[in-house]
């Protein structure tokens, strides 16, 4: 009843109409009001004993080393007379300070008439270059802005949760705090969420799939610096930040990286063109958190090719960290996440299917409305305990 309320008392924008600019200022006040101390309310406190902080990390970032290019013979040519002598130098896929993803474009050096008389045509001889060696440098990347949770506790090297919030085309990593910091705390853990790319025009879902996995690599492979255990990891996300979590599971098994759980939550599993064929998504059509024309409007600007970020799609669902896949009832992606815990199990990874009935879409983000949230932040703390326990050397 609280959660209908407070969808009455906000006006539902007109999706279907929405321009990039309305976009924007919707999407900055709606982070704004997700993020005012006020809202916490409805968010929940974050829990005591757990130091919050913002970091940046550049990702891509690194050093090209110094590198020989091969020489070759350039032939004999021709250069004809009173002609201007335009010459294009050709673009360098690295030079320095360039980052590897950019091109230095060619560009015309013009020529003109040598003064005192016209230049007949002649012959410049070619020749053999030598290889030459082409001096390195630093590669920028692009930098993401994490929010932190770290107990005050002095316990070694910590399990590490990459955390991603939902929202797609809005949130922020804050509207999470009382999630994360209670898994913080109780684990004890270190909880990294990432505050990635909104979805807009020009900013596809792949983007956050992308940053997501990018910072879990990252975080693992300088484990000693983050404090955390590289082989006690898991993966946790809510809504859209469900399906980035597991893509990085995914991702996590194509690559190597051991995961020892994921948890998602009301996950967002199909954007493809079956996305609003489940039952749920004609039964909740307008709940109060979610609705329908949201999700045509987000799979609209999320996605040209629904089925390579869809987790349900994946070719291959087998050898996957153990899931936890948390189900409110009284929302549209309900059935989504059904058939992914379906979709695991039969492949063979292990995977838990807990049901709250009559919670709406979000509502681990609203303990302060719905009830059943604090019931699912046990469930997670305890499935992340057993999942994220040091095991003895000898039992390894």
């Amino acid at each position: 009843m609280s959660v209908r309320l407070l969808k009455a008392l906000r006006k539902e924008p007109d999706w279907s109409a929405m321009s990039e600019a309305e976009l924007i200022t919707f999407q900055q006040a709606e982070n704004r009001r997700r993020s005012a101390p006020l809202t916490r309310l409805i968010s929940g406190f974050p829990a005591r004993r757990v130091a919050i902080g913002w970091k940046r990390l550049t990702l891509g970032d690194g050093e090209l080393p110094d590198r020989r290019v091969p020489g070759g013979e350039v032939p004999d040519r021709v250069v004809p007379s009173g002609e201007a002598l335009d010459w294009a130098l050709p673009g360098a896929e690295f030079a320095d300070g360039v980052t590897p993803r950019e091109e230095v474009p060619g560009r015309r050096v013009p020529g003109g008439v040598v003064p005192g008389g016209d230049l007949s045509d002649r012959v410049v001889p070619g020749g053999d270059l030598p290889s030459r060696r082409v001096r390195g440098g630093a590669v920028p990347g692009r930098t993401v802005s994490l929010r932190v949770y770290r107990p005050r506790v002095k316990a070694g090297d910590l399990p590490l949760v990459l955390h991603v919030h939902g929202g797609g085309f809005v949130g922020t990593a804050v509207q999470c705090d009382w999630i994360s910091s209670h898994v913080a705390a109780r684990l004890p853990a270190v909880v990294v969420s990432v505050e990635h790319r909104l979805v807009s025009a020009g900013t596809p879902l792949s983007a956050a799939v992308d940053e997501g996995w990018d910072v879990l690599h990252h975080v693992v492979q300088d484990a000693a610096r983050w404090g955390v255990d590289p082989a006690r990891v898991a993966v946790f996300g809510e809504s859209a930040g469900a399906l980035v979590a597991a893509m990085a599971a995914l991702r996590a098994r194509d690559e190597g990286l051991d995961l020892r759980a994921q948890v998602l939550v009301n996950p967002c599993t199909d954007l493809t063109e079956t996305a609003l064929d489940y039952p749920s998504m004609k039964e909740f059509t307008d709940s109060p958190m979610l609705t329908v024309p949201q999700i045509v409007f987000f799979r609209r600007m999320a996605v040209s090719d629904g089925r390579k970020i869809s987790p349900l799609y994946a070719d291959d669902h087998t050898r996957l960290a153990p899931a936890l896949v948390v189900v409110p009832t009284a929302d549209p992606v309900a059935d989504q996440g059904r058939a992914y815990a379906e979709r695991l199990r039969d492949a063979g990874t292990p995977a838990k299917l807990v049901e709250y009935p009559g919670a709406p879409h979000g509502f681990l983000s609203l303990p302060g409305l719905v009830r059943q949230a604090r019931p699912a932040r046990a469930h997670i703390i305890g499935f992340l305990q057993e999942k994220l326990r040091r095991v003895p050397a000898e039992m390894r």
